[in-house]
């Protein structure tokens, strides 16, 4: 048994922790949960947890149900929302076939794969998202209208404000387990609010972000409220981004940065983020998986729609933030066209592979888009180069269908899974005769 794994013995003993919480993910990225009392948990170390895996999406079919959940002792916290006495913790897991091999389906895998064909090349991954969410006064129910918790927009100063004691108490949740902020205030919409994690290696940030959504939803029934990552909620009000900024590091040197190159970016970023645009339209079916992203991507409110890149651009696909003098570490680059509703371990995994086969490749980084690409007409645009993403799930899913890149960083099974449910999903949205079309058709035809 190693340190971590004595750790984690030793800490649930002295804090009479009855339940252990075993995390992992299913392939639409939402968190699936099973709890070991601390008898079990040696085992559960050693053996992993056995579970049926055809009854998760996307993890495996009936005749091959049998499936192992092993915890990541480096991932041990306790949860505070849980009480202080006869406390209850989590780690998230890795998936394992019954012969303990990986499981191909394991999303936290795809991204470990992505890491490690990384590292194979000298790199490693940092990540930092922007999370923006929406609160709510009532629970979701289709069949009501939302009730934002404020009518608050970008930056506003609530006086005694929902949002305050909110941000608060979330932001006070995560330290508590680890997992530092960086930033946090309203956001554009009525109720919307944004929280930013400190930047942190890839695979530690997913983690964060799992862990963050369902921090970010504790708090709000504790609250009496409803906290929902729906990326477009409102028609009439921005969507919800988790825009993420990048950077590849090797060892201690940011690789993204050049002293005295144009924005300080060397050749190896301008690779990156031309790997990004040139990929872009193939991973968008993974950047933004479900048919609500699109009323997101393509309404405007800095929700980028075009791929270009630009210098503090806000309507581009990539931002290049200006980085503060002397400090070249701190070079990254913004990908804006994450939603909230992501699984971050499969988008962050696509995105590095994109910014990788630039790499490889030698893509050439076309000239930065300066307009506002939302106010160009449709002719400025092609004379720009400046392509579009997808203009639907449909869309994106035929995209990706065609997409070798995808297909081979997902991995078979999981790409398999994601083009089948996507294409059900798009099939199910567009049989619905929706309000809109009651109002507009019903009276007149």
């Amino acid at each position: 048994m190693d340190r971590q794994q004595e750790f984690v013995l030793r800490t649930v003993e002295e804090r009479d922790i009855r339940f252990i919480r075993l995390w992992f993910t299913d392939v639409l990225g939402v968190l699936k949960s099973v709890a070991v009392a601390p008898a079990e948990l040696e085992a559960a170390f050693t053996e992993g947890i056995g579970f049926d895996g055809s009854a998760i999406e996307g993890l495996t079919r009936v005749y091959e149900a049998d499936m192992l959940a092993k915890p990541d002792p480096s991932t041990f916290q306790v949860l505070p929302w849980r009480g202080s006495t006869h406390g209850t913790a989590r780690m998230f897991c890795d998936i394992l076939t019954p012969d303990g091999e990986p499981s191909l389906a394991d999303s936290r895998y795809v991204l470990k794969r992505a890491l490690s064909r990384a590292g194979d090349k000298g790199f490693t991954f940092y990540t930092h998202p922007e999370i923006e969410f929406y609160l709510f006064e009532n629970p979701a129910d289709p069949d009501k209208p939302l009730v934002p918790v404020d009518s608050g927009g970008y930056f506003d100063h609530v006086p005694r404000g929902t949002g305050h004691d909110f941000r608060r108490a979330a932001i006070q949740m995560l330290e508590s387990m680890g997992i530092s902020v960086e930033f946090s205030h309203h956001e554009a919409g009525p109720g919307q609010n944004e929280i930013d994690l400190r930047y942190a290696d890839a695979l530690t940030t997913a983690d964060n972000i799992m862990t963050f959504r369902t921090v970010v939803k504790e708090v709000a029934l504790e609250q009496g409220l409803y906290a929902s990552f729906m990326p477009k909620p409102m028609a009439e009000h921005p969507g919800s981004g988790m825009h993420s900024h990048f950077s590849l590091f090797e060892g201690d040197r940011n690789a993204f940065h050049e002293p005295g190159a144009q924005l300080g970016l060397s050749p190896v970023a301008r690779k990156f983020i031309a790997g990004l645009l040139h990929h872009a339209p193939e991973i968008t079916a993974i950047t933004n998986q479900y048919v609500n992203s699109y009323k997101r991507v393509w309404t405007g409110a800095e929700a980028p729609a075009y791929v270009c890149w630009g210098h503090n651009n806000r309507s581009a696909l990539v931002r290049v933030p200006m980085y503060k003098p002397g400090k070249g570490n701190s070079s990254r680059i913004e990908y804006r066209g994450l939603d909230s509703a992501v699984n971050p371990y499969l988008a962050y995994a696509v995105l590095l592979a994109a910014g990788l086969k630039g790499i490889e490749e030698g893509y050439e980084l076309p000239e930065g888009a300066e307009d506002d690409a939302w106010t160009l007409t449709d002719a400025e645009r092609r004379a720009q180069g400046i392509g579009a993403l997808p203009s639907s799930l449909e869309h994106a899913i035929e995209l990706m269908e065609r997409s070798e890149l995808v297909a081979e960083t997902l991995g078979e099974h999981v790409f398999d899974f994601v083009l089948r449910n996507k294409r059900e999903e798009w099939n199910a949205y567009r049989q619905q005769v929706t309000p809109f079309e009651l109002k507009r058709y019903l009276p007149v035809l």
